[in-house]
């Protein structure tokens, strides 16, 4: 895999990886947002033909960094599902058995609707609103966050899937998921290479990293 890049916060290190996820290194947490898992079973179901392979593959990637950073907690931050119950979840639920020893975290996203007992058998502790360790703070919708609470610290967010236009010479340019920092925010893109993403106006005070071809460029 290609090699993480850091990026400190409040003085806590984080690795953000090529494969649209963030390694906390003070927590032992692998944060991650919109991986969507049974949004291609939800559209085969509708007659759309989606292969299941797509799916798999980011299951695999999940299986993956959680190989190589060998994390104690993964944060979800919101759309860990796409919708209701189908046989994807059914696999996401063997595997979330392969790893017992592991916390799971989900801050409830507007897709994640499955019942809590439903979350409970599965090991996934659900989180409603925002969810905070420490100064840092976890809530699905940038919109969402709350001033004062954010004021003194740091908020992860996810929902928009966040995107960045490259320009190049002769008026051409190129678009690609990235990760997108405020100095208050942070916004991740969706761990699901199954989800488009939205080009967002950046300040010059952003610090904005593009994903490109599995590598992590920083603008």
């Amino acid at each position: 895999m290609t090699t993480p890049i850091q990026h400190i916060i409040h003085n806590n290190h984080f690795w953000l990886s090529p494969q649209r996820c963030i390694y906390w290194e003070e927590e032992h947490s692998l944060i991650l947002s919109d991986l969507h898992f049974g949004k291609t079973g939800h559209f085969r179901k509708h007659g759309i033909a989606v292969p299941q392979e797509v799916f798999k593959e980011d299951l695999q990637r999940l299986i993956e960094q959680i190989a190589y950073f060998k994390p104690q907690k993964i944060i979800a931050v919101g759309d860990l599902f796409h919708s209701k119950e189908n046989k994807e979840m059914d696999l996401f639920v063997k595997w979330r058995n392969d790893f017992p020893g592991i916390d799971f975290m989900l801050v409830k996203g507007n897709h994640d609707i499955l019942t809590i007992e439903w979350y409970a058998a599965a090991g996934i502790q659900v989180k409603e609103g925002i969810f905070t360790i420490n100064d840092f703070h976890f809530v699905h919708d940038p919109a969402e966050t709350d001033g004062e609470i954010i004021k003194n610290g740091f908020c992860f967010s996810g929902h928009i899937h966040p995107g960045v236009h490259i320009s190049g010479l002769g008026k051409q340019g190129l678009s690609f998921p990235c990760f997108h920092f405020t100095k208050t925010q942070a916004i991740l893109p969706a761990f699901s290479k199954f989800s488009g993403y939205v080009i967002l106006p950046r300040k010059k005070t952003d610090n904005v990293f593009a994903i490109v071809e599995e590598k992590i460029i920083k603008l």
